[in-house]
């Protein structure tokens, strides 16, 4: 049963982290009427709204230690570490620490459908909401994919529904959060620099569906051990690429097929599809739970044409293409990268080091990968690592506009430059987005002077 806290009249809180998320929160909390404090680390903060009108206190250029135990509840952006000093000290004063996807659902009126997973939780969270808004148009995709899930629910009503991308960072610092429909995609090696462990990330992920009930449906990848062994309390539906499932969705002979609710449902030719085949899986099994006709699943399956930064094509330039997967962060991702391409590889890769082993990264260039650029603060560790695995072909670049550069002088006729970095980006770069826009400006720049 959800439990809505929906009065927070007079109610101090603590907004900590001024980024989307962040903002939202205090806004939101705000026009709720309580008091709110909006506090960062950085001194100067351009807001996307009047704080002052809001009669939002600012707490800027300085922790929170010393007002912490003010407040009724914390509120939290996903970039703040769960375990840091101040928010322990909370705890023990029985001082609530939410994030801002907690706070969102206390208000959401609609069912929620939460996807997680490792890689692919943009491309199946976007592919869901364009088949869900042709189900039902009043489907507002949001969450860790853009906007945050709190500059929604003032919008919503009970006959909505939301799409949520949910983060691990974000799962840390749930109470109640219940999706009707939760999915882990996939679980790899990731953000260990965070949770420290394998074990800790699972169970983080694992979050996603703790409150829900036995008529609520979880979408689970079958292929991947860590999610074929999860228990989630509510109805367990499998998907597989490699496997005829008795209850789930499938690939047989390259045809999308389900088997569902006592029925036999062929859906898609997967030849016709702009995603990998785990995607579309993924994104049929959560519509067809959501209630979505087989025929608008396959439709919607069809007309998808990608997201940006995940294996997006920019240009062909001379016979050489540019291809842009920033949103590779990780190994499984930039693995997944190199399958999805044909032709041979120029590869730009590297960045900010999140305690990955990237041993079977650099394993999968034979044969694929004719040459790799190196960039961003991990780059002695992947000298190391292509030396430890004897792949010499090799070079390191500064700047990403100089590896554009370099790896267009190297490309031949009918090779690929591919951007997978399978590192995060904060080294270099504000985000991935940033990382990726500035490589479509670089590649362009090329045609334009060439």
């Amino acid at each position: 049963m959800k439990v809505m806290i929906l009065n927070f009249k007079d109610k101090n809180v603590l907004v900590c982290g001024m980024a989307r998320s962040g903002q939202s929160a205090v806004k939101l909390l705000a026009e709720k009427g309580a008091k709110v404090c909006a506090q960062d680390l950085k001194a100067e903060i351009n807001f996307s709204f009047d704080p002052e009108a809001l009669g939002v206190t600012l707490h800027l250029g300085k922790g929170p230690e010393q007002i912490i135990d003010k407040f009724d509840l914390v509120i939290i952006s996903p970039g703040i570490p769960f375990d840091l000093p101040y928010l322990n000290h909370a705890r023990a004063l029985n001082i609530p620490v939410w994030g801002e996807l907690e706070l969102a659902y206390r208000f959401c009126p609609c069912p929620i459908i939460g996807i997680t997973g490792t890689n692919g939780k943009t491309t199946v969270t976007t592919l869901v909401g364009n088949i869900m808004k042709a189900f039902n148009p009043k489907t507002e995709v949001l969450g860790n994919i853009g906007s945050p899930f709190t500059d929604y629910v003032n919008s919503l009503d009970e006959n909505s529904l939301a799409v949520a991308e949910v983060s691990s960072f974000q799962l840390e610092t749930i109470q109640e959060f219940a999706p009707f429909i939760s999915a882990v995609l996939n679980l790899t090696p990731d953000h260990l620099d965070r949770h420290k462990t394998m074990e800790i990330y699972k169970y983080t992920k694992e979050r996603i569906f703790e409150n829900q009930g036995a008529e609520d449906f979880c979408i689970l990848n079958y292929d991947n051990l860590y999610c074929r062994n999860m228990n989630p309390p509510g109805k367990k539906i499998y998907f597989s690429i490699s496997e005829r499932l008795k209850e789930g969705v499938f690939l047989e002979n390259g045809v999308i097929k389900a088997s569902l609710f006592d029925k036999e449902i062929t859906i898609a030719d997967v030849k016709f599809i702009k995603t990998l085949p785990e995607n579309a899986l993924a994104a049929a099994a959560i519509c067809l739970c959501g209630g979505a006709p087989p025929e608008l699943v396959a439709e919607g399956l069809r007309e998808f044409k990608g997201v940006p930064h995940r294996l997006e094509y920019i240009k062909t330039i001379k016979g050489i293409e540019f291809v842009n997967d920033s949103k590779a962060t990780n190994i499984d991702a930039a693995v997944k990268g190199i399958e999805g391409i044909k032709s041979p590889i120029v590869l730009i890769g590297g960045g900010y080091d999140k305690g990955a082993d990237f041993e079977p990264w650099v394993s999968c260039f034979d044969k694929k990968v004719r040459h790799f650029i190196i960039i961003g603060a991990v780059t002695e560790q992947l000298i190391s690592t292509c030396e430890k695995i004897g792949y010499k072909d090799i070079s390191c670049a500064e700047t990403l506009e100089q590896a554009v550069n370099m790896a267009y002088k190297s490309a031949k006729h009918g090779d690929t430059v591919l951007l997978s970095p399978a590192c995060a980006s904060f080294d270099m770069f504000k985000d991935f987005e940033h990382r990726g826009d500035l490589f479509r400006e670089y590649v362009l720049a090329l045609d334009n002077n060439s």
